[in-house]
């Protein structure tokens, strides 16, 4: 794709959630023409990509609407696609289980089918997820780990990610698995734990409440930030010849250690508002969920940009701005 000087052009499915708004502003500044996917009839919200008003195109699309997913496609022919939209609350799986695979597996093969179609020479890359590993019995997991998925979600981005390699071999599509593991930022939702803790502390600091209450505080995470993930889903497409690759810090650390640093940032002690209800626990995990990213260290140069420490202090600063902002 070098010496190209023609304007590439992408395409962001989740365009307006964390994740596709860090990788639309980072295609933006490497020149490219954007366009993102936001949900039919509702144009006025661009959620988290709201700061990009007007310098992206906006297309109607849902995740299980067939036409409209290749609708965009053909409209945009883009040389760059982005698969970042996906029912992410792991709970609502267990509610929803048909309609989530639908929304994970189905969308990701009619974009996939979309692209041989309609532009085979488009580069794809999809957000995977480390819970399609579940209970292997490896840590930290690489990309060949063998993958024991234990809920509807897992088992969704699971048949996701084989379908990214199928397609590959018997299509020859140029298209990329992205293994994530938890990624983080000011712009996660606040029904995640991270943003529930950093959003209590900033709220605690500021003497609007006093507490919060959370679950299994020995739950084990690898944390990365949003940000350095879609700057390695970009990196993924740059390559000449297209592979999966973890995107993960490589280290884990607990919720209390999360919320230790957090209440720490603004000189308070966690365990002074931290409130645990056994019966929010979800269960014993047997293998932590950690991320061997040596691959796309050695093929991509990827490496994360903020620590454990910087994220969290970039999080809880964020919300204690929010606040000032509104005058509390």
């Amino acid at each position: 794709m070098a010496g190209d000087s023609r304007v590439r052009r992408a395409l962001v499915t989740g365009v307006t959630g964390q994740d596709g708004s860090f990788l639309a502003e980072l295609l933006l500044e490497q020149g490219y023409a954007v366009a993102g996917i936001v949900r039919a009839g509702s144009p006025g919200c661009l959620g988290f990509a709201e700061h990009l008003r007007g310098r992206i195109e906006l297309l109607d699309g849902e995740l299980t609407d067939a036409g409209s997913l290749r609708g965009a496609v053909g409209s945009v022919r883009p040389d760059e696609l982005y698969h970042f939209a996906a029912p992410s609350f792991v709970p609502d799986s267990w509610r929803r289980p048909a309609s989530t695979f639908e929304a994970i597996a189905g969308a990701t093969a009619i974009l996939l089918e979309a692209v041989r179609d309609e532009c085979s020479g488009a580069r794809v890359f999809v957000a995977g997820s480390a819970a399609m590993f579940g209970a292997t019995s490896d840590c930290p997991q690489r990309e060949d780990t063998v993958c024991r998925p234990q809920n509807p979600y897992a088992t969704a981005k699971l048949a996701a990610h084989q379908l990214v390699g199928q397609l590959r071999a018997r299509e020859e599509i140029f298209a990329c698995s992205g293994i994530l593991y938890n990624h983080e930022s000011e712009r996660r939702p606040e029904q995640f734990v991270t943003r529930k803790i950093t959003r209590a502390a900033a709220a605690i600091k500021a003497g609007l409440e006093h507490e919060v209450v959370l679950g299994d505080l020995d739950a084990v995470r690898d944390w990365s930030f949003a940000g350095d993930i879609a700057r390695g889903a970009w990196l993924a497409l740059q390559q000449d010849v297209p592979a999966d690759y973890i995107l993960a810090s490589g280290v884990g650390h607990t919720v209390a250690e999360f919320a230790e640093v957090a209440f720490a940032h603004v000189g308070l002690r966690a365990e002074d508002h931290v409130r645990v209800i056994e019966s929010l626990r979800r269960g014993h995990e047997s293998t932590p969920p950690i991320g061997d990213a040596s691959l796309a260290h050695r093929a991509l140069g990827w490496v994360p940009t903020l620590t454990f420490e910087q994220l969290i202090h970039r999080m809880v600063d964020a919300d204690l701005a929010r606040y000032a902002a509104a005058g509390r």
